[in-house]
């Protein structure tokens, strides 16, 4: 088979080459910096040119959206309709079949456990970005204009997670540079975290099995979650040191986004650091017979990962 990843470079992209290199597979990283690996083809070409997304996924049984942008809200609204219509018509055009890696913004405040039925009910900018897109898709795919997966995950950590990791920024990385761990909010709250190669790994077996196209997908997510202060042990447990961190209250964050965009714009997203982020895979662990990595396991490797790179 041909696959072709369509923003590779970034921390899920990262994952799945891995995944997908352990195969005989042919791989084609597409990015704007022309993003390369050894054992890949690397094609460089801006998603919001149907053009470029076109030539690049030329030939492609498989095509992964993988792509991330600015965290803005008003570059989403401006550019994820461009760059999912683009990647839709492309897969089209060549009768490929697409996986949009998703995320739950779409959802909103969920009380309870996010699933594949959770309908979308969005309270920020960048969740009402995100719902008309994989509307858009999902009404492709009902109309039956394309063989399509939404494979979603809850935030991120893991191997290639990183600067767009909240547990890295907040936690392996000042941890492993000497420093006190930090937590968003309520270090009591559960929160899912999806961890890198399971996403991957999921998104390779979803890719394997025709029938599970034209579906959504929750990747595979260890249950029960986690709360931030256990989180924080593990990874001092591992690192052989005192778990040591603050709490950054909100009003902390209200102000630090005065000065800071990237800040400024994660403001609206702190309800689901408010509340209990239960993000349910049960539907997938199913039906692959498939045990998520533990939160022990997955930040020992994690922190293996990060100080061998």
């Amino acid at each position: 088979m041909n696959h072709t990843i369509l923003g590779a470079g970034g921390s899920i992209g990262n994952a799945l080459t891995s995944e997908l290199l352990k195969t005989n597979d042919k791989i084609r990283l597409v990015s704007r910096s022309n993003y390369s690996i050894k054992g890949t083809e690397s094609y460089k070409a801006d998603l919001t040119s149907y053009e470029e997304t076109v030539a690049g996924v030329k030939g492609s049984d498989i095509v992964y959206l993988c792509a991330g942008l600015p965290y803005d809200s008003k570059i989403w609204a401006d550019l994820w309709p461009k760059v999912i219509q683009n990647s839709i018509d492309a897969c089209k055009s060549v009768n490929a079949k697409l996986i949009f890696f998703d995320n739950v913004y779409m959802y909103g405040k969920v009380e309870g456990k996010m699933t594949e039925a959770t309908p979308y009910n969005p309270c920020s900018r960048k969740g009402e970005v995100r719902a008309v897109i994989v509307t858009n898709l999902e009404n492709e795919i009902k109309n039956k204009n394309i063989n399509a997966i939404i494979a979603r995950s809850a935030d991120l950590y893991g191997p290639y997670a990183t600067k767009t990791s909240v547990p890295y920024i907040l936690v392996f990385d000042k941890l492993l540079h000497g420093k006190k761990a930090q937590w968003m909010i309520d270090p009591n709250r559960l929160h899912s975290f999806t961890y890198t190669i399971d996403a991957a790994k999921g998104m390779v077996l979803l890719a394997g099995h025709d029938e599970c196209f034209n579906q959504k997908w929750h990747l595979p997510t260890c249950n029960p979650p986690i709360d931030g202060k256990t989180f924080i042990e593990l990874a001092a447990k591992e690192l052989g040191i005192v778990p040591d961190y603050t709490v950054l209250k909100k009003w902390m964050v209200k102000m630090t986004g005065v000065f800071n965009k990237t800040v400024n714009e994660s403001y609206e997203m702190l309800y689901q650091s408010e509340f209990d982020y239960i993000f349910d895979s049960t539907k997938f662990n199913n039906f692959f017979n498939f045990d998520p990595k533990p939160y022990s396991a997955g930040i020992y490797e994690t922190i293996e990962f990060l100080k061998g790179n």
